[in-house]
């Protein structure tokens, strides 16, 4: 066999992140076994960049330096060079980005880059992108790598001792759980929505300042707040005003695909007008079911739209004709980021009618100056009520002319050449949009959303379920890699959810499957909570074990609230039981931190304040009407489950609520259940306050 070292290995790989690598001259190879032995065996550092494919950043780098003969020659001389994709090993990501914190004192990000000892992967040196020369305060790459290699041969009883100290650091990430005598209360709850007001953004709204990021969970836990406080004397309408404000200054504003829908990952500026143009698959799974959610808790119309418009996108752009949703749309095209998006007036006047560009043109800010290098990204600079006023026309054939002029341009924008899409499918992003599209199939009425998901949930079954364990990634026909935290828990709820629009037995079954395997391999039987990682996983230099959301909610919430809601169904008291293990383990970061850690405080929340369940029996005809009235009302802690009579494979707390004749609905709080209701008058009145 040629020695690895010799030559780039990521030819070999699936990932498309580390395959636009393979024609570097540096010697990459992959995060694997025989990789670590040769490290030790040549007793040369690792170098380790992480990223993903569609990272602007680390395209920069990439061709600034990592093409670079001179820069690839220092490399492969000085370090074995590992690449890694971030999204196919976030455990990886996760340990070297929290490593780059404690080096660092600051924040990390994309690319990524990491320098490890060889004999057990500590970090020891790191950073981010690094220019080819000096500039802003970063040192030229090529002197880094001279000065880390020179510290590493000169150094090297100081590095170790720092390793040990490094790795010290590390376990000393998690506080201790709460006291066993300690009383879980809401009272965190209202601490998070206080902390939350004090981040608005009143002006622009979101939170904080640029880069400004969606923070869905954030926004999730403000119409939760509201929607508790909505049937008392003091309905918390501050906390409604700061969800939809900043669902409809993220949707009016850059960061939304104005003409072919989707989410952006974050806005440079505080106003959400210019966008990081990438595409997320774990932004937009989120961002759908919210505003799906604001559209039944509202009945604004505008939430509706925006829902119907992301999901067409990811029907139409990001799913596989084999079911499985893609991961990610590249920020770059032809070299540029944004270039795909952008527009020159001449060009939009050449495409629209003389009645249409007008009207066109005030609307997305073309009669403003040009907002990205010279030319115009869209965002809604007029709704179209004010713009039909100030035209003297009706705002239907305002809208209509819009339209019109938004397919023309839709069209030719297909013509041009399209951003990259990272066709892996990832078995946790996938279970996001499952949730998204399911929550928006019943709040947009629309059943073809439901089978997108269905369809996503089958692939995942097929080709990432293996002998009771999943699999985090498949591309190319391979499935790879022991899956993770996030992976168990978000497919479970995304199944619970897809549960809610069509009953399959099978589902709930995989739910509890998916359970038990987060009780078995990744809870913390010491302290509670969840590793992010199996107990059967890679060793490596930290376990994690994170409480906090990030881009993503934290799994470690999503999983404990999945297990309250199996717990409810199911009345199954270990899963409750685990829940709460897991919620007094994270207490001391929940009192600190309320706000970071939104997911775990719904499953709190979801604990304290059991919601409703309710299971409705009977033809699956007759049952239309039922689903209805259950739906009718914003009720994030009620689940509806439409049971057919003759459904088979049913646990037995489920089956013994079953139809006599007629449909009948049971609604259970908690583990308590009423008596049967018969009477769909009746039903309306039980229903009729929000849960």
């Amino acid at each position: 066999m040629d020695t690895p070292v010799s030559q780039n290995r990521l030819g070999e790989e699936t990932s498309p992140y580390l395959r636009q690598h393979a024609d570097n001259p540096v010697h990459w190879l992959a995060w694997n076994e025989e990789t670590l032995e040769l490290a030790r065996a040549a007793d040369k550092p690792i170098l380790l960049s992480i990223g993903y494919s569609a990272c602007h950043w680390c395209h920069v780098m990439a061709h600034e330096s990592f093409e670079d003969p001179a820069t690839a020659a220092l490399m492969n001389d000085l370090f074995i060079n590992v690449k890694v994709d971030r999204e196919e090993r976030p455990d990886l990501d996760k340990i070297y980005q929290t490593a780059h914190q404690f080096l660092a004192q600051r924040t990390g990000g994309w690319p990524l880059t990491m320098f490890l000892t060889p004999d057990d992967q500590t970090p020891f040196f790191g950073g981010t992108y690094f220019p080819p020369q000096p500039r802003h305060g970063l040192p030229a790459f090529a002197e880094v790598l001279q000065r880390v290699a020179e510290y590493y041969s000169e150094h090297r009883s100081e590095i170790l001792h720092h390793a040990s100290a490094i790795r010290a650091t590390y376990d000393k990430l998690v506080p201790p759980p709460a006291a066993a005598e300690q009383e879980l209360d809401g009272s965190i709850l209202i601490n998070a929505r206080a902390a939350l007001e004090r981040d608005f953004d009143r002006t622009h709204g979101g939170f904080g300042d640029a880069p400004k990021f969606p923070h869905p969970t954030s926004i999730e836990r403000l119409l939760r707040h509201w929607r508790a406080s909505a049937g008392t004397d003091k309905p918390d309408v501050q906390a409604l005003f700061m969800a939809t404000y900043t669902l409809q200054s993220m949707a009016k504003g850059g960061l939304y695909d104005q003409l072919g829908g989707g989410f952006c990952r974050y806005s440079v500026d505080s106003r959400w007008m210019i966008p990081h143009f990438e595409k997320m698959l774990y932004d937009n799974g989120p961002l759908l079911a919210l505003y799906a959610q604001a559209w039944r808790a509202s009945g604004d119309e505008f939430y509706r739209e925006i829902a119907g418009a992301t999901a067409d996108w990811i029907i139409r752009e990001m799913q596989a004709a084999d079911g499985g949703y893609y991961a990610t749309l590249d920020a770059d095209s032809e070299g540029e980021e944004g270039k795909f998006y952008v527009w020159r007036k001449e060009e939009v006047a050449e495409l629209l009618t003389a009645d249409q560009y007008p009207l066109f043109a005030a609307r997305y800010g073309l009669n403003a100056a040009p907002n990205f290098e010279g030319a115009w990204h869209l965002y809604q600079a007029i709704d179209s009520e004010e713009l039909a006023r100030v035209n003297d026309l009706t705002e239907r054939q305002v809208k209509g002319q819009l339209e019109a002029a938004r397919q023309r341009l839709l069209q030719a924008r297909a013509q041009r050449i399209r951003p990259g899409r990272d066709e892996k499918v990832l078995t946790g992003w996938n279970g996001l949009m499952i949730r998204g599209m399911a929550i928006a199939a019943r709040a947009l009425d629309r059943p073809e959303l439901a089978e997108s998901a269905r369809h996503a949930s089958d692939f995942l079954r097929e080709n990432l379920w293996r002998d009771g364990r999943l699999l985090a990634v498949h591309k190319d026909d391979r499935a790879r890699f022991p899956a993770y935290l996030d992976d168990y828990a978000f497919l479970a709820d995304g199944l619970l959810e897809l549960l809610q629009t069509e009953w399959r037995s099978e589902d709930l079954e995989w739910a509890c499957e998916l359970a038990d395997c987060l009780l078995e391999h990744f809870e913390d039987k010491t302290h509670g909570g969840f590793f992010f990682t199996a107990d059967d996983h890679e060793k490596l230099v930290h376990r994690p074990k994170s409480f906090s959301d990030d881009a993503t909610p934290a799994g470690a919430g999503i999983a404990t609230r999945v297990l309250v809601r199996l717990g409810h169904l199911l009345a199954r008291n270990d899963y409750l039981m685990a829940a709460e293990r897991s919620l007094r383990a994270a207490w001391a970061a929940l009192e600190r931190y309320p706000h970071a850690h939104c997911a775990l405080l719904n499953a709190l929340e979801e604990l304290l304040q059991p919601g409703e369940t309710v299971i409705l029996r009977g033809d699956p005809l007759q049952l239309s009407d039922w689903r209805a009235v259950a739906d009718m009302l914003y009720s994030p802690r009620r689940m509806v489950f439409s049971i057919p009579q003759d459904a088979a494979g049913l646990p037995t707390e489920i089956a013994q609520r079953a139809a006599r004749s007629e449909p009948v609905a049971y609604i259970c709080r908690g583990t308590d259940c009423s008596a049967p209701v018969t009477n769909l008058e009746e039903l309306a009145a039980e229903l009729a306050e929000p849960a």
